[in-house]
């Protein structure tokens, strides 16, 4: 059982990298370019975060710094696998880290959503490890419909390790109880 886990883990792992990288890299942008999409993405996602929970803008700027990802995530049957891109900011510094971002689970599900999450880091520490280490584990159970500016999502706030996490749902449908691993690395094209 363990073999098959390893093998069936080793499958998802290697497609999420591939499905991340099919999503981020574009041959015909500059890297420049590349920095400013993600950027863009950012500015959009921060300005729904603040509209649906004023509060947070506060909480971001006294914050140590936060990250911004796009992730778009496929649930079929029994698996789950995802990607994306995004940029930490360092309040302190002013410094971005652009990052990727790839995910797989096992559980049930099934649809695609295409979601945006946010991390503010309360503390230096969580923040260096986010972005030297960035690993993160959970379990995922939640229900999205949303197409355009029509439909709902149910996402979420949790705050673990001095890491509050805000998930905005972009478009898509889903269903999902799944348990997921997630890795998020420094993108070694943008920085």
């Amino acid at each position: 059982m363990n073999r098959v886990f390893t093998v069936f883990s080793l499958i998802f792992f290697s497609f999420v990298l591939a499905f991340s990288s099919a999503c981020s890299n574009n041959p015909t942008k500059s890297t420049a370019e590349k920095r400013q999409v993600i950027i863009d993405m950012r500015n959009q996602v921060l300005g729904d975060l603040y509209k649906l929970k004023p509060d947070v803008r506060a909480q971001v700027n006294r914050a140590e710094g936060y990250a911004v990802f796009s992730n778009a995530n496929i649930n079929l049957i029994f698996a789950s696998v995802g990607g994306g891109h995004g940029v930490v900011h360092d309040n302190k510094s002013g410094k971005n880290t652009y990052m990727k971002m790839g995910e797989a689970g096992i559980g049930l599900g099934l649809g695609v959503k295409d979601f945006r999450a946010v991390f503010v880091f309360h503390s230096r520490d969580a923040l260096t490890q986010f972005v030297e280490k960035g690993w993160a584990f959970g379990v995922n159970a939640d229900a999205a419909a949303k197409a355009s500016e029509k439909g709902a999502a149910v996402g979420g706030e949790a705050t673990f390790d001095n890491i509050t996490v805000y998930q905005l749902t972009e478009s898509g449908l889903a269903l999902q109880a799944t348990v997921k691993g997630t890795k998020f690395w420094q993108d070694s094209e943008l920085n």
